[in-house]
């Protein structure tokens, strides 16, 4: 790995698909993140073997061994992450709610990946929603991950438009390709300091 480049963990829990984007962007010689751990909460997650084959470092920490102990849970996430030296976190269809602790402890340093155009459509089943809205675009957005759930400040959004006879199925298809696009743009914009984070008014630069 380069000297200078952000060293970046991806969590997920399925088949990753924004992981796999993020890992072929990073392999740009002049991409200034390097991917160097996948973490999975699921041991079956379908991504894992992609990033396996990518030559990319796979660690799990399932949540069912902790139970009920969210703070157990999230204290062995922290450890892998700080095993690796992770410099900045990008969820990629993570699906556990992280405490304000463990946010708290990555504040301006670990991203999200949102099917809407936030502020519209927070949480799940933004498709349907959409199209029950009547909205004529709809898209994805980037954000800095903060307690308050799909509410951090924005990195990077895209747009697409909502076709008429649009199913949940080919407009989550239509999004999902608008995801891949502006997940690694804002990785790199936030790799290279461009994006920071602001809690309170003043502005945060990554480390």
């Amino acid at each position: 790995m380069s000297a200078g480049k952000k060293r970046v963990a991806i969590l997920i829990s399925g088949r990753g698909s924004n992981m796999v984007a993020l890992i072929e962007a990073a392999k740009a010689e002049d991409y200034p993140a390097a991917i160097v751990v996948v973490l999975s909460n699921r041991p079956d997650a379908a991504g894992l073997a992609h990033a396996r084959a990518a030559g990319i470092e796979t660690a799990i920490v399932d949540h069912r061994q902790f139970g009920e102990n969210r703070a157990a849970f999230e204290q062995a996430l922290d450890a892998q992450l700080q095993q690796h030296r992770i410099d900045l976190v990008c969820l990629a269809g993570f699906m556990r709610l992280l405490t304000p602790g463990f946010v708290g402890l990555w504040s301006g340093r670990m991203l999200n990946i949102h099917p809407a155009l936030l502020p519209q459509f927070k949480g799940l089943d933004t498709h349907r929603r959409a199209l029950e809205a009547g909205v004529e675009h709809h898209g994805a957005t980037v954000h800095f991950v903060v307690p308050e759930m799909d509410s951090g400040p924005i990195v990077a959004q895209e747009s697409v438009p909502v076709l008429e006879g649009d199913t949940e199925e080919t407009l989550a298809r239509r999004v999902l390709e608008a995801e891949h696009r502006i997940y690694p743009q804002a990785l790199r914009l936030v790799a290279e300091g461009r994006a920071t984070f602001s809690a309170s008014g003043g502005q945060q630069t990554p480390r």
